[in-house]
């Protein structure tokens, strides 16, 4: 199972799966607007779609709770977001 959560003194989401942190994704709010500035997966996972469904859960979790516009300054994110247009409104809010 899947688990995202916000630490929003940190600025950072924890993505876990089967409850082992596997990685996170560090943000700033500006204005309007979030911007994801980093992702990282554990090493050892690298390469195993990891990457992919914790971008996804936090799109995902923008989209539900807030109405911010993403601004990606990851090159992961801005990739993932290339190759997934159904996100596309999210850099447009």
């Amino acid at each position: 199972m899947n688990e995202l959560r916000n630490l929003l003194a940190e600025n950072r989401y924890l993505f876990s799966v089967d409850g082992e942190e596997v990685g996170l994704a560090d943000y700033r709010v500006i204005g309007e607007q979030i911007h994801i500035t980093h992702t990282e997966i554990t090493p050892r996972l690298r390469g195993s779609g990891l990457g992919e469904r914790m971008v996804r859960a936090l799109l995902d979790t923008i989209r539900a709770d807030t109405d911010y516009r993403v601004v990606a300054d990851c090159g992961f994110v801005r990739e993932f977001l290339r190759r997934n247009p159904e996100y596309a409104e999210l850099q447009t809010r």
